[in-house]
């Protein structure tokens, strides 16, 4: 009568015993993968770090356009030369395209700034990584 088939793992651990391939460490796998999460965990913070920044910066360029909206309309006069009335809305106009400048750069580089962040702890988890896995590599 033939022998009752071997499951799958033991199939494997017999091809691995047959090629003389050593075996894993189950701990230092589950190890390096806790890094690798712990390396993702870390640049997802890092995103959502900046991303409550960009949403802070948002909030107080929207205040600050309120403001300036509603002192243009309280100093709004409509008295005087078309001319003079044309000069103050074109200051106006200048001060808001200026703003909106200024604003879409802080926003720029905000977000630049965290994506850098997040960018810098995944490369460095993909180096240590390698750095660990030459180690083990080495050692036999």
């Amino acid at each position: 009568m033939a022998d009752a088939p071997n499951s799958f793992m033991d199939m494997i651990k017999n091809l691995g015993e047959q090629l003389k391939v050593p075996s894993l460490d189950m701990s230092k796998i589950v190890e390096h993968h806790q890094k690798n999460l712990e390396a993702m965990t870390k640049s997802w913070q890092a995103v959502a770090g900046g991303a409550t920044e960009v949403a802070k910066k948002q909030r107080e360029i929207f205040d600050e356009a309120v403001k300036d909206v509603t002192t243009m309309v309280q100093q709004y006069k409509p008295a005087g030369s078309p001319q003079e009335i044309m000069t103050k809305q074109a200051e106006f106009a200048k001060k808001a395209m200026e703003a909106a400048i200024t604003n879409t750069r802080d926003i720029a580089e905000l977000v630049q700034k965290s994506s850098t962040e997040a960018f810098r702890i995944v490369q460095e988890r993909m180096k240590e990584s390698y750095d660990e896995i030459r180690a083990s590599v080495e050692k036999r």
